[in-house]
């Protein structure tokens, strides 16, 4: 090969290299544009659990996606569940961010964790909306019920369980996971119902929101206390009412039971005798307003359409919010409530196993 033609073939390759660099850095380019202008489309929604409380997956996660589609048809809902692990949702929510994600529906597994995620992913410009738990850091908006207007409930609906015979009754308290801002709202609530109208707490402790812990702590305070030694027992969840409903029958123990969620398992108590009281929280109205939330985050519109009032949580102060009004469930307004809202149908609570208990109750 002469002089000229190795200078020909050298310089043709410089110039083919040139092009090809060239090309490769406009697709860098696009790619790292595409990851800056993120997911347009797509709203994160990370739920906590799915294993004390049926709620999530039959009632929140149907609702928010419905919702969503008739906000924004083109619009799509990126679901994960934490399933009760805090590591695990830290996971998907890095991921949702990883992938572009510009707004997430997060009801934390674990409050008090969540503050230096909801910081990083505000300074990459993503929205979150707390749902139903306050997560700490800067979310944009939150939406949940008055929780502890709910544990006032609670406590009403045990004094109200126990009649004349409260100012002389022994309570058994399971509270929810300490790791839930939440569960301590529920806990200050009961007890701000509760405090000078009975006899005593003589039994305080977490059930962690886990069934198989709260039947635990109550076979505890059935050993510590004896069969007669509490006249009724504050269960923060339905999840957890149904296991300490279970050991206390167990034991041959009879006394009032109240919980929260109404789940179906636990109006079906209800009717049977076995539970005194639930708080429903009507999870549409909750659900809805999370997705007006995240959909007007996602089209950049003001949220104080929909978050009226403003809270403060443990890192930061006036998050616009919106505070939803819980109501008791008893036997006398079952049909008044969750099915009068078309939660259940009485055909739903009245199964074989229920149906003379819901004729006795004027369940139809």
């Amino acid at each position: 090969m002469n002089a000229t033609m190795r200078r020909v073939l050298v310089g043709t390759a410089a110039v083919s290299m040139a092009l090809s660099l060239a090309a490769c850095g406009k697709a860098g380019a696009d790619k790292k544009d595409s990851a800056s202008s993120g997911d347009s489309k797509s709203i994160g929604l990370l739920l906590p659990e799915n294993a004390s409380s049926t709620r999530y997956e039959s009632f929140d996660r149907p609702f928010i996606e419905a919702k969503v589609t008739a906000l924004c048809p083109d619009c799509k809902v990126r679901y994960s569940n934490a399933e009760g692990s805090a590591a695990k949702q830290k996971q998907q929510f890095d991921t949702l961010i990883a992938e572009g994600v510009k707004v997430i529906v997060l009801d934390a597994f674990d409050a008090k964790s969540t503050q230096a995620w909801v910081k990083e992913a505000a300074g990459k410009g993503v929205k979150v909306v707390a749902y139903d738990r306050l997560a700490t850091g800067p979310v944009s908006a939150y939406v949940s019920f008055d929780n502890e207007k709910v544990g006032e409930l609670q406590g009403q609906g045990l004094l109200d369980a126990l009649g004349a015979k409260a100012a002389d009754a022994n309570i058994v308290m399971i509270n929810g996971d300490e790791a839930d801002p939440n569960a301590a709202l529920f806990k200050s609530g009961a007890h701000k119902v509760l405090d000078g109208k009975i006899k005593k707490v003589v039994y305080e402790q977490s059930g962690e929101w886990k069934p198989t812990v709260a039947g635990q702590k109550t076979g505890a305070a059935i050993t510590e206390l004896g069969k007669d030694g509490f006249q009724a027992v504050y269960s923060a969840n339905d999840g957890m009412a149904g296991a300490i409903i279970t050991q206390l029958k167990a034991a041959g123990v009879n006394v009032p039971v109240g919980g929260q969620d109404a789940g179906l398992d636990a109006i079906q108590r209800i009717v049977a005798g076995d539970q005194a009281y639930t708080i429903y929280k009507a999870y549409k109205p909750l659900a809805d307003s999370a997705a007006e939330l995240a959909v007007s985050l996602l089209q950049g519109k003001d949220v104080k359409a929909v978050a009226s009032t403003t809270v403060d949580s443990d890192t930061d102060k006036g998050i616009p919010a919106k505070l939803l009004d819980p109501k008791i469930v008893t036997k006398a307004n079952i049909t008044a409530t969750v099915v009068a809202d078309g939660l259940y149908k009485a055909a739903d609570i009245c199964t074989a196993d229920y149906a003379a208990a819901c004729a006795a109750a004027g369940l139809k």
